[in-house]
């Protein structure tokens, strides 16, 4: 693996040294080879971080999700403009009939809240939440605007995969990528019992709790926190701090707005689609292009920031390793999975200090991998 390897190693002490990180995995392919596979630190109770442990990365799973879609449009299951109602009849209540796929992927369905009340427990209840989408009222006409879905996108994505396959998320996933790919033990949604001691316990620094009291000063200025006839896109007693992906019923339910997994199983999946990793390549050239180009863009109706998306990835990502051509998706606590096809680089963190929108281990390591490009 060369200098790269040592010198993200170093770095990876580093951070664990500074105590600026408990725990941390950073996997790097190039050209379909990794060159990287760096680890540091505690995953839990003295039990230190290996390459296979599985961290609970939040939305960078997203990228996961979504590669499963582009499967199936791939294998003609179904097109990115299939009404979503065409596979998920309930799903047409209250104006959001002409929803499509493609619309799901970008953000744009409308639908990004969750009743205001929603707990963790009825996050692991997929009927439950599926029957609350499908009976929501938008907030936008489906495909006027784009909009971070922080949770719904999950369910979206996973009722969709489901009523045209028969099969969950999870199944998808192995069948399509895991299993192709050789990382069936390290890329869940739903995580087996038996692999739960691989799990790393995640850690909140105190100044990262947020209260009913700073959510209630926010939502006039940050759309994430307003509330709209009791619905928001961020339901306080489920947001995914420490807490939330320590909890054993989270981490075996599917909620794959979120997911468990390694590094090393998130950038061999970017690798995947960029090009052949060990014969095996998730997407076609052409494919990848119409996925990962900006296909909506302007100011995020949620989140209230710019936005550049393609079908299920975000475009570009502030930090050393940006350009036109960089897709992929970040987590909450700060994990981040990204890969750009004009460098043949792919490249995942996982860690399980939540660090809530700070993105500066994914920078610092990202700094020392584009040295060496």
């Amino acid at each position: 693996m060369g200098d790269v390897q040592r010198d993200v190693q170093l770095a990876v002490d580093q951070l664990i040294e500074q105590d600026a990180e408990r725990g941390l995995q950073v996997a790097v392919y190039r050209n379909g080879e990794q060159i990287v596979d760096a680890v540091g630190g505690f995953a839990a109770d003295g039990r230190p971080v290996t390459a296979d442990s599985l961290f609970h990365v939040t939305s960078t799973a997203k990228g996961v999700a979504s590669t499963v879609v582009h499967g199936l449009a791939a294998d003609g299951i179904l097109e990115y403009d299939t009404p979503v109602v065409d596979l998920w009849p309930q799903f047409g209540a209250n104006g959001k009939e002409r929803t499509t796929v493609r619309d799901v992927l970008t953000h744009s369905a409308g639908v990004p809240a969750v009743p205001v009340g929603t707990t963790p427990e009825d996050l692991c209840d997929w009927d439950k939440m599926c029957d609350l989408i499908a009976g929501a009222t938008p907030w936008w006409e489906p495909g006027t605007r784009t909009g971070y879905h922080p949770q719904t996108y999950g369910y979206l994505v996973g009722e969709i995969v489901r009523r045209a396959t028969g099969r969950t998320i999870s199944e998808e996933t192995r069948r399509r990528i895991a299993a192709p790919l050789g990382v069936e033990e390290e890329l869940f949604f739903a995580v087996p019992r038996e692999a739960l001691g691989r799990v790393a316990r995640h850690e909140q620094p105190d100044a990262m709790h947020l209260t009913a009291e700073m959510a209630a000063q926010m939502a006039g200025t940050v759309p994430f926190f307003r509330v709209l006839d009791g619905w928001t896109a961020a339901p306080l007693g489920a947001l995914p701090d420490a807490g939330y992906c320590n909890r054993v019923d989270v981490l075996t339910a599917e909620i794959p707005a979120g997911g468990v997994m390694s590094a090393r199983a998130i950038a061999r999946t970017y690798a995947a689609l960029l090009g052949p990793v060990d014969g095996v390549r998730l997407l076609s050239a052409q494919r990848l292009r119409d996925a990962a180009s900006v296909v909506v863009s302007g100011e995020d109706a949620v989140l209230g920031f710019p936005a550049k998306r393609g079908l299920g990835y975000d475009v570009g990502f502030p930090g050393p390793l940006d350009s036109p051509t960089l897709f992929g998706m970040a987590g909450s606590g700060g994990t981040a999975a990204y890969a750009d096809p004009q460098t043949g680089v792919a490249i995942a963190v996982a860690k399980n200090r939540v660090t809530a929108g700070d993105y500066s281990t994914f920078t610092a390591i990202s700094a020392v991998v584009a040295k060496s490009l």
